[in-house]
């Protein structure tokens, strides 16, 4: 799976460890910054980066960190085509995929340990979304207010 992962400052610590996880894992991934540990990236300018690089299909799904994943979510959210999901909890992570096929996972680099984050991740690398009639329907009804928006 091609992944495309970005950080801000307070997220810079765990976006690396994550995407040593999606090494292991095997799985391609891009890295949309930061390349150093600067307090002036600001989340708004890699979540869009992330978000348009998943909308556009240049990766398949994207995966954002800052310090409480609250910002990267809503700003990712603002991209059509893109179904971002702050998750703390692998319960969160299996349903955003498998209800709401969220192509966006959003984590909060100051509310989760390592080892939690990674369950996280491989809870929503791992789940397929369901395609059952009642849950496209909803995601067809978010596609179609993005179109209104």
């Amino acid at each position: 799976m091609r992944i495309a992962i970005g950080a801000d400052h307070a997220g810079y610590d765990l976006k690396r460890e994550v995407g040593a996880l999606l090494t292991r894992l095997g799985h391609e991934w891009t890295d949309f910054g930061p390349a150093t540990l600067d307090p002036e990236d600001d989340y708004p300018d890699v979540a869009q980066q992330v978000a348009r690089a998943v909308a556009g299909g240049e990766v398949d799904r994207g995966i954002l960190i800052c310090g409480t994943g609250i910002g990267m979510c809503i700003t990712a959210n603002k991209v059509r085509g893109v179904r971002a999901a702050l998750c703390g909890d692998t319960f969160s992570a299996r349903s955003s995929r498998e209800h709401n096929n969220a192509n966006v996972l959003c984590l909060g680099a100051r509310v989760l340990g390592q080892g939690l984050a990674d369950d996280i991740v491989r809870a929503w690398l791992e789940t397929a979304y369901s395609g059952a009639v009642r849950h496209q329907r909803r995601v067809d009804k978010i596609a179609a207010l993005e179109k209104e928006c």
